[in-house]
């Protein structure tokens, strides 16, 4: 059981460490969108997003209102959190079942 503890604290350290990211390239996006600066790639959010930074992207959405607009991004941006959520879910249901080793 303390491999299993050990996993949830890991996979947690990345979601948080991802979200932070996350968060901090929207704020540089909102940023640079009222300056009229250089922007940070659509594809560089969801990359972020899907590597399991989603949570903090959602919250820079609904806190900067940043990225609420674009319906194509935030299709995307929904999609890459199913496929995140689906990767965990695979992740976490092979080794709590006992098919990886911890």
């Amino acid at each position: 059981m303390h491999a299993t503890g050990d996993l949830l604290l890991g996979l947690a350290g990345v979601y948080g460490v991802a979200s932070l990211i996350c968060y901090l390239l929207y704020a540089l996006d909102k940023q640079a969108a009222r300056q009229q600066t250089r922007r940070i790639a659509e594809r560089t959010l969801l990359l972020w997003g899907l590597c399991g930074g989603w949570p903090g992207a959602w919250l820079a959405q609904q806190r900067l209102r940043h990225k609420t607009r674009k319906t194509s991004f935030r299709i995307a941006y929904w999609l890459s959190v199913l496929l995140n959520l689906g990767a965990l879910y695979g992740l976490l249901h092979y080794y709590l079942t006992g098919q990886g080793s911890l």
